[in-house]
């Protein structure tokens, strides 16, 4: 059984049956049993402060990911897969979506989506690796509905 948790440190209303659901297909496409990690929705200020703590950048970003598979020192049980977590700005999900001219839901699945495959070791920093990355967000999206 998965284990998906979505934790909303904001005051805006956040659709979590849509979030789960599309990271629910995005681990059955990716075939994965026995998974969990949380999704944590907060504000850029937040973002910004976890982006210059263990990133060194001091700015806001939209997606950080803590992939807990990278980590030698965590304990995981035999029987679960834990990944880690994903921290998503929802003032950046607003600002991006009407920069892009598509729907603040769009924005959020994808930046989940985009998320969930970085937990996965999934990255963008070679053309060939943005490629496959971007592939498998967009059939994610596609396969759930989820247009521009």
């Amino acid at each position: 059984m998965n284990k998906i948790e979505i934790f909303n440190e904001t005051n805006e209303d956040i659709n979590v049956v849509d979030l789960t659901g599309v990271l629910e297909l995005g681990v059955k496409i990716e075939n994965l049993q026995k998974v969990s990690f949380n999704v944590i929705i907060v504000d850029n200020e937040y973002i910004h402060k976890i982006n210059k703590e263990y990133r060194n950048i001091d700015r806001e970003t939209d997606v950080i990911t803590f992939a807990l598979e990278d980590e030698d020192s965590v304990i995981i049980p035999d029987d679960m897969r834990v990944l880690g977590d994903i921290y998503i700005s929802i003032d950046k999900v607003k600002s991006q979506a009407k920069e892009y001219g598509h729907s603040e839901r769009r924005e959020l699945l994808f930046l989940a989506i985009h998320g969930f495959y970085h937990l996965l070791g999934y990255d963008h920093m070679t053309k060939e690796d943005e490629e496959i990355m971007f592939s498998k967000q967009e059939r994610v999206l596609s396969e759930y509905g989820v247009t521009r």
